[in-house]
């Protein structure tokens, strides 16, 4: 039986500090990813998620679907062999504890810091 493919994570927060690399199955899904934020949030983050479900991952600026595995989103990754894929995490707060409309998700992606109003990505 072959061997199962090892993939190994970073997670790069809004403010540009990583969490990980963390190592994954490749059969691995997006939802087991988001669980592992959760739980291994840094404290003392002005932004923190409380669930899962306020977590979206985007690689190659595409949002990861929960469902999806490792191996399905890495694709656009066979270029990297070998090396650590990093994905942005964005904190999508709770609904019943934010305003209707006011939702802004915060990343860095190198020295660029992307603001962007919900209406924009959903």
């Amino acid at each position: 039986m072959p061997e199962e493919e090892l993939v190994d994570i970073k997670f790069r927060l809004y403010d540009g500090s990583d969490m990980g690399p963390f190592r994954y199955s490749s059969a691995a899904t997006v939802d087991v990813l988001k669980q592992r934020v959760v739980s291994d949030w840094p404290k003392g983050k002005t932004v923190t998620p409380k669930a899962a479900n306020e977590v979206k991952l985007i690689n190659s600026g595409k949002i990861l679907e929960n469902n999806k595995t490792v191996g399905q989103c890495k694709v656009p990754f066979a270029d990297v062999a070998g090396g650590v894929i990093i994905m942005h995490v964005v904190v999508q707060p709770s609904p019943a504890k934010t305003k209707p409309g006011c939702q802004t998700y915060i990343f860095r992606e190198g020295s660029v810091l992307h603001i962007i109003p919900s209406s924009r990505i959903w």
